[in-house]
């Protein structure tokens, strides 16, 4: 076989074997000498504790639009900053997630075409020069305290057929990655907050009185619906008014014991005041505000809610006064036939005379409400509509 024959067979070989090697594996055609497999994302990015901010951007293709969260160090205090400054404790959380991201590596190289980028679920869910609502990702960005992008990720869809890999991609480029990791840090506000929001245990609730009345708010007018009062002992649930339904009674104490919000907006700094010294002002800048949230002010001093409220006894002693108010801005537009998160006004108040009724004759529970009282005081919370729907019961929902 002359020279150039045998040239000629070899060079047949190597195509044979790049078209099988395609065929294959048709999605990882990257020449090794291209190839940064096996690298640090962000080899320079070594501390977690170096990460005093974190954005995360998901986005919602039944709406089409992304949803922002982001949560900072400042003040000495960490904060949601994208939900009216939140405070909120992150305790590891924040620095387990810090420490999963900065770990990552380009372990496989799957694609180097941005015509792939909806394919993976990278697209940048920022990216607004791109016309696709699917295929987006969520976006991920870890800054330090002078701002610095310490790391920036897209991460897209979960890897076919590798359970705990999901693509990845860096926003501005093009490459996509197959990458091992768990990390899918959360763009719901719920998510960052403590759950408990009334610190309620179950066990611990005595009384729970229903006041399913309702209040037109462009007149005024209240109407005074059904109240019916419910008592728990012993685990059992019983009221004088008649045979209670224990699932949705059950239903009731459980949703008030794990309550979370979804978010929540400031009051006034006069009314936060006034609420942490345990007294309502009655003037017309209060009165404008509560209504803004679907309560309204009385000339007694009296808050009344757009969709009634009820009260809580505690073994402690604490009563709370837990009020429905209107639809919240943010479901509003998609709100139908009365659904939608609502705002709640939440208010405490302590007796040594109900205490010792209950059995507890220490005293604590005046602390409780207090350092309640003083939490509750700045902001109106917004709970999510499945939850308000079985709070919100009437007489019929918990009688037989």
């Amino acid at each position: 076989m002359t020279e150039s024959l045998k040239t000629a067979g070899f060079l047949a070989g190597a195509v044979a074997l790049a078209i099988a090697a395609a065929v294959v594996q048709p999605e990882r055609r990257i020449p090794s000498t291209l190839s940064d497999e096996g690298q640090a994302f962000y080899p320079d990015f070594r501390d977690p504790q170096a990460v005093k901010a974190i954005e995360v951007v998901d986005y919602d293709e039944s709406t089409a639009t992304a949803r922002p969260l982001k949560v900072e160090f400042r003040n000495s205090r960490w904060l949601i900053a994208s939900n009216n400054d939140y405070p909120i404790d992150v305790g590891d959380r924040l620095a387990k997630t810090a420490a999963a991201l900065m770990d990552l590596h380009k372990d496989q190289v799957r694609s180097d075409r941005a015509q792939d980028h909806a394919k993976y679920g990278v697209i940048d869910p920022l990216d607004q020069k791109v016309s696709s609502l699917q295929g987006r990702g969520k976006r991920v960005t870890l800054r330090d305290a002078q701002k610095n992008v310490l790391a920036d990720f897209i991460l897209g869809k979960p890897v076919e057929g590798k359970a705990g890999w999901r693509f990845v991609r860096v926003p501005g480029g093009k490459r996509t990655y197959a990458v091992k990791t768990e990390a899918d840090p959360s763009a719901r506000f719920a998510d960052w907050v403590n759950a408990g929001l009334l610190r309620m245990p179950l066990a611990n609730i005595r009384k729970v009185t229903i006041a399913s009345y309702s209040v037109d708010a462009s007149s005024g007018v209240l109407d005074q619906g059904d109240s019916v009062a419910l008592t728990q002992e012993a685990g059992a649930w019983k009221s004088t008014a008649g045979a209670v339904k224990e699932a949705a009674v059950k239903a009731l104490a459980a949703t008030l014991d794990g309550l979370k919000i979804v978010d929540a907006r400031a009051k006034p700094p006069e009314m936060a005041r006034d609420l942490r010294q345990g007294e309502m002002q009655v003037s017309m800048q209060t009165a404008l505000v509560l209504r803004q949230f679907g309560f309204l002010l009385t000339q007694s001093g009296r808050i009344v809610a757009s969709d009634g409220e009820m009260t809580v006894e505690m073994a402690n002693g604490v009563n709370y006064q837990i009020r429905f108010g209107d639809v919240a801005a943010s479901a509003a537009d998609s709100a139908k036939g009365g659904g939608g998160d609502r705002y709640l006004f939440v208010t405490t108040t302590w007796d040594a005379a109900r205490a010792t009724r209950y059995g507890d004759s220490s005293g604590a529970g005046e602390k409780v409400s207090h350092d309640l009282n003083a939490r509750f005081a700045d902001w109106f919370y917004t709970i999510a509509n499945g939850d308000f729907r079985k709070l919100r019961l009437t007489k019929q929902d918990v009688l037989k």
